[in-house]
């Protein structure tokens, strides 16, 4: 076997190990999305600008395309085509960017997110009567979390007449006077703050895999390039 050979095959199999370690981390964040998704089923008729909701959907998403580029870069390496291979890297490199590009985004707009997300849900709150599904998704964000309204509990006032829902106090209460004085917004998204790190830091490690493939995936396509000229 030549020694180009050798080397070829060597970036093959490095190549198919980081894309497998790159599918299964996809299936982590699948299988995480999901099971934000499953806790948050009872908020499920509030707006996607909830951050629990928002949060299920971005790892939903994100694991999908993951899982997606994996087996196609694991494809394209056991196979040594380059078509696959260029289409991994494009579509891999495309995702890096997009990840970059969204970190940046979220990092320097956080407070205008934080306040868009925020009018998002006071806007829905005006059909909290009209509305079984929303009205049962209040209740239970606000039981769950011991919160009441979006920023402060007197966001109820204009949707209620000056009152507030049974759910933002105790249960058994009939009336509710006083309420929670801590916000929902805020308390919900301490709670995923609280339960992400894990997910922050596989999130990393998964970059890192990203970055290892696609400099692999340039790797083989050029040596298979080379390869396919030489016996031409």
């Amino acid at each position: 076997m030549s020694v180009s050979r050798s080397c070829l095959c060597c970036v093959k199999y490095l190549m198919f190990v980081f894309n497998l370690i790159f599918w299964l981390g996809g299936c982590g964040l699948f299988g995480i999305g999901v099971w934000l998704s499953f806790t948050q089923a009872e908020f499920s008729s509030l707006p996607l600008s909830f951050p629990s909701l928002s949060a299920a959907n971005l790892l939903l998403v994100a694991g999908g395309i993951t899982m997606v580029t994996g087996f196609l870069g694991c494809l394209g390496a056991l196979k040594e085509q380059r078509c696959l291979l260029f289409m991994f890297f494009v579509i891999l490199l495309l995702l890096v960017l997009t990840e970059v590009t969204l970190a940046l985004v979220i990092h320097i707009f956080h407070d205008e997110l934080d306040s868009k997300a925020q009018d998002e849900l006071k806007e829905g709150m005006m059909i909290y009567k009209s509305e079984p599904g929303l009205k049962k998704s209040w209740d239970n964000v606000q039981k769950m979390f011991k919160c009441c309204g979006v920023t402060d509990k007197t966001d109820w006032y204009d949707v209620l007449n000056g009152t507030l829902p049974t759910s933002c106090c105790s249960v058994g209460i009939e009336q509710c006077v006083d309420g929670w004085t801590e916000p929902c917004y805020q308390k919900a998204r301490q709670w995923l703050l609280d339960n992400i790190p894990c997910v922050l830091v596989f999130g990393v490690c998964i970059g890192v895999v990203q970055i290892l493939a696609l400099v692999f995936s340039m790797l083989m396509y050029c040596q298979i390039l080379c390869a396919e000229k030489h016996v031409d």
